[in-house]
C-alpha cells in the first residue's frame, strides 16, 4: 500500500501524515517542490523534527537553493524511496500539495533527459507561443501558463515525444486522500499563519537576498520572491504580506482544481477542533480499502 496525503497549503496534511505513519508504519515521503530546498523552511511551512514525532522523512533539504532539481529528478528519487520503504515492510506516505511531483511518482509519466538546456527568461509568452507555434505540431495547452509553454518548448527542441501514458497508475496500491474544509474558513487560515510567519520568514529570506541570490526557488517560491521587492525599498511590508495572502490563496485555488482532475481522490472534511475526527474517518476509509483489496 502507498498513501498520499493532498490538498491545497494550510489545509493540515502534515499533521494527518504523522498520524498515518504512526497508524501504518509508515514513512514519510515529502511531495512539495519547494520544501526539497535547504534553508526554506519558514515559508514552505516545513515540518519541522518536533512535528516529525520520530517518523522518518524522505527528500526533505535534500539541495541548495542554487541546485538545480526537476521533476525529472524527483521522478526516479521518489521511486527510489518507494523501493526502499517498502523493502523494509513499511508503507511510504507521500504528503504535499506539487501535483506533478505525485504525477511523475506515481503514474507512468515518461521522461527524457533533456539534451538541450536554454534559458527563456528573455522571452514573453507570446513569443514562446510563437516558437512552440513555428513547430506545426497540433498540441493543445494554456498559452498563459508560462511553465508550461517553457516546458513545451523544451519537448519540442530535444525532439521528445509528448504522448505517454501518465494518467496510468503505476502502483494499484496507492490511495489519495485529500484534506478540504470551506473555502472562507481554508482562506482565513492562509492568511493567518502567514501572518505568524512574517518575521522569522524575513530573517530567513534576508541572508539570501544579502548575497544576491536569485535563484529559481527564490525567485518562483510563494512567500520568497515578493519579499524581494520590500527588501529593495520597492513596497512596503504591509503590501508584500498582502501580495503573499493573495498569491497563496490563488494558488491553493489551483490545487483544489489540480488534484479533482488529475487523481481518483478520496476527499475529506478537516474537523479543526477534533482533527483526532478526520484521523478516524481517514483511517477507516483506509481499513476499508484494505479489506476489500485482500
Amino acid at each position: 500500500m502507498i498513501l498520499a496525503v493532498v490538498g491545497p497549503t494550510g489545509v493540515g496534511k502534515t499533521k494527518l501524515s504523522i498520524a498515518l505513519a504512526h497508524l501504518y508504519n509508515g514513512e514519510i515521503i515529502n511531495a512539495d517542490s519547494m520544501q526539497i530546498y535547504e534553508g526554506l523552511d519558514i515559508g514552505t511551512a516545513k515540518v519541522t523534527q518536533e512535528e516529525m514525532e520520530g517518523v522518518v522523512h524522505h527528500l526533505l533539504s535534500i539541495k541548495k537553493v542554487w541546485e538545480e532539481y526537476t521533476v525529472y529528478d524527483y521522478q526516479k528519487d521518489a521511486r527510489k524511496k518507494i523501493a526502499e520503504i517498502k523493502a523494509k515492510g513499511k508503507v511510504p506516505i507521500f504528503v504535499g500539495g506539487t501535483g506533478l511531483y505525485l504525477k511523475a511518482a506515481l503514474y507512468d509519466y515518461k521522461f527524457s533527459e533533456e539534451k538541450i538546456k536554454k534559458n527563456y527568461d528573455a522571452l514573453t509568452n507570446e513569443e514562446l507561443v510563437e516558437k512552440i507555434e513555428a513547430y506545426h505540431k497540433d498540441l493543445q495547452y494554456d498559452q498563459k501558463n508560462r511553465k508550461r509553454l517553457i516546458r513545451i518548448l523544451q519537448k519540442l527542441e530535444n525532439q521528445d515525444e509528448f504522448s505517454n501514458n501518465k494518467n496510468d497508475l503505476l502502483y494499484p496500491d496507492t490511495l489519495f486522500i485529500g484534506l478540504t474544509t470551506n473555502r472562507d474558513i481554508l482562506y482565513q487560515k492562509i492568511n493567518e499563519r502567514f501572518l505568524k510567519m512574517v518575521d522569522p520568514l524575513i530573517a530567513e529570506i534576508k541572508p539570501f537576498y544579502d548575497a544576491k541570490l536569485k535563484t529559481k526557488p527564490l525567485m518562483t517560491g510563494i512567500g520568497y520572491k515578493e519579499f524581494y521587492s520590500y527588501f529593495d525599498g520597492e513596497k512596503t511590508l504591509e503590501e508584500v504580506i498582502l501580495e503573499c495572502q493573495k498569491n497563496s490563496r490563488k494558488y491553493a485555488k489551483r490545487q483544489y482544481t489540480w488534484f479533482k482532475n488529475q487523481m481518483n481522490v478520496q476527499w475529506f472534511s478537516v474537523d479543526y477542533e477534533h482533527f483526532d475526527k478526520t484521523i478516524k474517518e481517514v483511517e477507516e476509509y483506509i481499513d476499508l480499502q484494505k479489506k476489500s483489496n485482500v
